[in-house]
């Protein structure tokens, strides 16, 4: 690294750092003092606003009207760590987050994580580990909360939407809970897997929310899970591309 890169990058995540302590404080000593951890939830979204604008991004959403009341998964596709911050800064709903186990053990995020309820997701731990993770899923859905899943499991590695897996749908079936499509576009030039800085301008996201896509009723569940995953890989990959077609050159 150059010591110019140096400096961006000591200059962003340095003050990160500081507001995950301080929001992070703030979660788990008032959440619990609050009705339904609401100070939890406020510390959550302003830690996104926080940092989305200590990183220089600026956020253009439409189609917050889709978003249903009650039990729902927002399906986003993913193209950098930054997401979960874009996505928290303008997401409407107490919705909670499937996030890696990893996260879990970060000291203030990963205490927040788990005194908001949100869940824990181990990446290649076989099909019973798979099957309690939608378990949890479902007992969200059930107890009337949305669910933020990033269905490609993991952040693109060149910019394009990657095969959906399965377990956000399973789980909107046996809750018989729809789908909200989300597609984002933007975060992939500014930091991709691997860069250590959102780099030194300002930056545009744009995020577009579709309408809910309800999970089929007849039919054998994985082929009612099967068609469900197909219809919001379709949506998605329509509002990701409609994104991209509408930006500025």
């Amino acid at each position: 690294m150059t010591p110019n890169e140096i400096w961006i990058t000591l200059r962003q995540w340095v003050p990160f750092a500081m507001r995950t302590v301080a929001y992070g404080t703030i979660s788990c000593v008032a959440g619990p003092l609050t009705r339904d951890h609401a100070a939890s939830l406020w510390a959550m979204r302003e830690w996104c606003i926080k940092g989305t604008r200590g990183l220089g991004i600026e956020v253009e959403v439409s189609g917050l009207e889709n978003a249903p009341q009650g039990a729902f998964i927002y399906c986003s596709n993913h193209q950098s760590m930054v997401d979960i911050l874009v996505l928290g800064s303008v997401l409407p709903g107490d919705y909670k987050w499937a996030a890696k186990r990893s996260l879990m053990r970060v000291p203030f995020l990963g205490w927040h994580l788990r005194l908001a309820g949100h869940i824990p997701v181990d990446r290649g731990g076989g099909v019973a580990v798979a099957d309690r993770v939608i378990e949890r899923f479902v007992a969200v859905l059930k107890s009337g909360l949305p669910l933020l899943i990033f269905p490609e499991g993991t952040r693109t590695l060149d910019g394009e939407l990657k095969p959906f897996k399965v377990g956000a749908f399973r789980a909107a079936v046996r809750a018989g809970a729809p789908i909200v499509p989300v597609g984002l576009d933007g975060t992939f030039e500014m930091m991709s897997k691997g860069d250590v800085h959102a780099g030194n301008r300002r930056k545009l996201v744009r995020v577009r929310i579709g309408a809910p896509i309800p999970p089929p009723e007849e039919g054998e569940e994985a082929e009612r899970v099967g068609a469900l995953r197909e219809l919001a890989s379709l949506e998605v990959g329509r509002l990701f591309e409609s994104i991209r077609q509408s930006a500025p050159h």
